[in-house]
Parts: structure tokens; sequence; C-alpha cells
């Protein structure tokens, strides 16, 4: 089995790029979602280390958001709670999946929290956007119902720098948000590693 991990900056479409392998894929923020809705264990971990903010079940997001803009520590504590359920839930897919010729990991703190292994394929996703405006890539973050500045601003401090993600890539994609353009170079790929 390929492993294939996707990076990128927040808002480059790596969610939309990783679905378009057309490989089973494996969205960390579409599993958290999930644990703040289904797991109560999540939930009463959460309460125990951050009472002020977690008050019922399931997980309100914007109770998240409020005690990670609070405090410094608190992103900290969240991101130690969840991960490792995150992680469970990524070997379960990856034992479930270990058949398949290719499977995609759609995390966005993939090398950050040591989830990749040496031999997976790495692929950088390039905005467009970000080569020419940064503002556009906010432009098109601001859009989303559920987007925050402050947020997105803590977050991007606990990412390693993009030149970094991008060197360790072993293939980029310049995404221009067009399924011609991604498909064409997601053909490249697979035909490189296949």
């Amino acid at each position: 089995m390929i492993v294939i991990g996707i990076l990128g900056d927040i808002g480059s479409g790596k969610s939309y790029v990783a679905k378009s392998f057309g490989c089973p894929v494996f969205n960390a923020d579409f599993e958290v979602s999930k644990l703040y809705k289904k797991e109560k264990k999540i939930f009463i971990k959460l309460k125990k280390v951050l009472p002020k903010y977690f008050h019922s079940f399931p997980i309100i997001k914007t109770e998240v958001s409020k005690a990670i803009l609070a405090n410094k520590s608190n992103l900290n504590k969240i991101v130690k709670i969840v991960h490792i359920e995150v992680r469970k839930k990524m070997n379960k897919f990856l034992n479930k999946n270990k058949n398949k010729k290719i499977v995609i990991l759609d995390v966005p703190l993939l090398l950050e929290n040591n989830l990749n292994n040496k031999k997976d394929i790495l692929v950088f996703i390039q905005s467009v956007f970000i080569q020419s405006k940064k503002i556009d890539i906010l432009k098109r973050l601001k859009k989303r119902d559920n987007f925050n500045q402050k947020l997105f601003n803590k977050f991007k401090k606990i990412q390693l720098p993009l030149n970094y993600k991008k060197k360790k890539s072993h293939f980029i994609i310049k995404n221009n948000f067009t399924r011609k353009s991604v498909n064409k170079d997601i053909k490249t790929i697979l035909k490189k590693i296949l």
C-alpha cells in the first residue's frame, strides 16, 4: 500500500485535492468533527482539563474556539486529548485499507505530529493564489461559515513553515482550483509512483 500525505497551507485546497485522487481518504478534520459529536469520552476528558469551556455533549465547536482563544496553553491541552484519538482512527483506517494500492492522508498537522512514515509520498498543495497574493487565500477562507481570523492566526503559529513542507515533499500540485489542472497533476504523480 502506498500512503500519500497531503501537505499545504490552510485554505490551499488540500481536501479537494485529496478527494480528487479517487482513493480512500483519511480526513482528520472530519474525524475531529465526528469525535466532538459522537465520542462522549472526548467531552469528559476535555471537561476535566478545561471545565470552564466545555459544558455539554455533543461538543459545540464554538466552545472549542473560545477555549483556544482564551489561553495559549488550552490549544495544547485540546490537541493532546484529540490527537490520540485521531491517531487511533487513522491507524484503523490504514489497517482497513491495507489491501488498497493507494490511500490518502488529509491531515493538517501531518508533519508537525510525526504522523507520516519515511516511505510515505508527500504531496504539497500550493495555491496559485499564494504565489500572487496572500490576501486572496484569506478572502476564500472568510467565505467559510466558521472562519475566525484569530483562530486562523493561532493555527498558523503551530504549523511548520510552508517552505519546509514544500522541501520535504516529493511532488507539488499547483492548485488553481480547476478540476482539469488538479487532475492533470494527479495523473502525473500516479504514473510516477505506480
